[in-house]
């Protein structure tokens, strides 16, 4: 009679509560967008601070890309989709983008 070992079944549930991959949402600089509008966009779709948009988007301007937030698959998408469309909207090409972490 076979038998199983109790080791077994706990890795099973170790894989299950594995916690879902995480993303990075970034801002990429390009020499269009206007600095006053990504701090507009950072303070709507990631609820920043007037100061720390400032930051994130001086580091957009001086080192090409700013991370705005990491989030679960789902949201990270949403929120690129989200500033994709207000930026076509005002006619900016400010790129949004996600990585995973």
């Amino acid at each position: 009679m076979a038998q199983f070992k109790d080791d077994t079944l706990l890795e099973a549930q170790r894989s299950k509560l594995k916690p879902p991959p995480m993303f990075k949402v970034m801002l990429l600089n390009d020499d269009y967008t206007p600095m006053e509008f990504v701090v507009v966009v950072l303070q709507k779709f990631f609820a920043m601070t007037r100061e720390r948009a400032t930051q994130i988007m001086l580091k957009v301007h001086r080192e090409g890309i700013g991370v705005c937030g990491v989030y679960p698959r789902d949201v990270a998408y949403t929120k690129v989709e989200q500033v994709a469309a207000y930026s076509r909207k005002h006619q900016h090409p400010l790129q949004c983008v996600m990585e995973e972490t």
